[in-house]
């Protein structure tokens, strides 16, 4: 073969396979595939992974699941018990222990949203303190980025337990985020289109609706929630690892040493049979046995006690009658009910769809003895009728005191008065508080004379705690 024959026939083949080249389609960019993940934890101070780790070792090992986790605070306000750290440098000690005990089991996708760590048990004070509207699209922002198939979360609702603000404030936020981050409408900047490469606004989401979501709490009693959720055995045995997934739980809790140091010094000293020995005294166990994961709703036919993958794969209609609605304010009643955060949480339940999700049947709180216990309260009327002569009556325990809130009032002409009951409980010793278990108090109205309602109130006074 002639030089000039090989020289015609490669460029006959240089520009056939330009012209094929030129054919093939272009490819464009799909979401980052690095942070798809299946479950996301969020809660709201480092060490609250803590409550469901053993089923994270679960999913991870033997479910071969990905966990990403959101810290709605760095814990900056909490107690120090292991060094002298406290305030800020605390918050960065904390954000180093959580990224630490996340990594143990795998996980290098964690967040902190920047909210401030808050003492109160009243879930408004923390997402004050955090900044409702900040933190809800920073962390539909984390939505959208790792598209979870199921979130799990703290229980947002008022339980004698820790009852923390923050662990409340965690659950609203992810259960708004829930509903939200399939909404256009909804942080749109999020979801703006193809862009220029460097715009620096704009950041090409794409809307995700995750489709299970679960809840956890910190309730003094466990066993209210038996049958309310998938329910799964931290004593079992992951087959993968050979050892009881509390106890894969209890390793990757180690780095907290802040917050527990002589649990875990005692714990980590001993070797994993000493442990497992040690640990068949279910006092010594830190968690519950079977621990609940409490079903919120899903977005794809499910039954509350099915294991939370159950279903997910497969086609899924988004915009069922299972997506939320907006329920109007029922208008002209006459009524007297608690307010505060025992009314966000009413209305909050009806908002999202979560009106089976669990309760205190009778509204509940534990507050430190010899303290004031607040009874917010709302007074539902009609400025039309000219009824505004209220009058409020308060039944509490012997040796319990009602500092203001009781008497006569005059209503001013609107639908709903927000007022108050201050009431001063006895300073009692911790043991003569926890016989006493729970108190009730009653609070009752009258509108001109006739009653218009009643609220009652479980109170369980304790030596300690977070402040009401």
């Amino acid at each position: 073969m002639s030089d000039m024959l090989r020289k015609l026939l490669f460029l006959m083949g240089f520009l056939l396979g330009s012209v094929s080249r030129a054919q093939e389609p272009l490819k464009i960019k799909g979401p980052d595939e690095r942070y798809k993940v299946d479950i996301l934890v969020v809660v709201a101070h480092p060490d609250d992974e803590g409550a469901v780790t053993p089923y994270l070792a679960r999913a991870i090992y033997d479910l071969h699941k990905s966990v990403a986790v959101v810290f709605g605070t760095r814990g900056g306000s909490g107690g120090n018990d292991y060094r002298r750290e406290h305030g800020p440098a605390m918050a960065d000690v904390r954000e180093i222990e959580a990224r630490q005990a996340c990594a143990k089991l795998g996980i290098d996708k964690v967040w902190f949203l920047g909210g401030k760590d808050t003492a109160s048990q009243n879930v408004l004070n923390s997402l004050a303190n955090w900044g409702h509207g900040q933190s809800l699209e920073e962390i539909v922002r984390i939505v959208r980025l790792t598209r979870p198939e199921v979130i799990i979360t703290w229980l947002p609702g008022i339980f004698i337990g820790e009852n923390h603000g923050d662990h409340q404030a965690a659950g609203v936020l992810a259960t708004e985020a829930f509903d939200l981050a399939d909404d256009s409408t909804a942080f749109p900047a999020q979801l703006a289109g193809a862009s220029k490469r460097l715009e620096p606004y704009l950041e090409n989401l794409t809307p995700w609706q995750p489709k299970k979501i679960y809840y956890f709490s910190d309730a003094q009693d466990s066993q209210q929630f038996a049958g309310k959720g998938f329910a799964y055995s931290v004593r079992e045995v992951s087959p993968s690892q050979k050892k009881p997934y509390w106890l894969l739980a209890l390793r990757a809790a180690e780095p907290h040493q802040t917050q527990f140091p002589d649990e875990i010094h005692r714990w980590s000293s001993l070797s994993d049979e000493e442990i497992q020995k040690a640990m068949t005294d279910p006092n010594h166990l830190w968690w519950s046995e079977p621990e609940t994961l409490i079903f919120g709703k899903a977005m794809i036919p499910a039954r509350p006690t099915d294991d939370p993958f159950v279903g997910i794969e497969g086609s899924v209609d988004y915009h069922t009658e299972l997506r939320t609605t907006v329920i109007g304010r029922e208008t002209h009643r006459i009524e007297l009910r608690m307010g505060g955060p025992w009314d966000f949480y009413r209305e909050f339940r009806k908002r999202h769809n979560l009106e089976k999700l669990p309760e205190a049947a009778t509204p509940e709180i534990a507050i430190k003895s010899g303290t004031t216990l607040m009874i917010p309260l709302i007074v539902e009327h009609s400025p039309a009728t000219g009824a505004n002569a209220l009058m409020i009556s308060v039944d509490v325990p012997q040796g319990w005191r009602v500092e203001s809130g009781a008497g006569n009032f005059r209503l001013p002409l609107e639908e709903l008065t927000t007022l108050r009951v201050d009431i001063a409980v006895p300073a009692l010793a911790a043991g003569e508080a926890k016989a006493k278990g729970t108190q009730n108090v009653t609070v009752r109205a009258e509108l001109e004379g006739k009653p218009i309602g009643d609220v009652k109130l479980k109170v369980q006074l304790v030596s300690g705690g977070v402040p009401q």
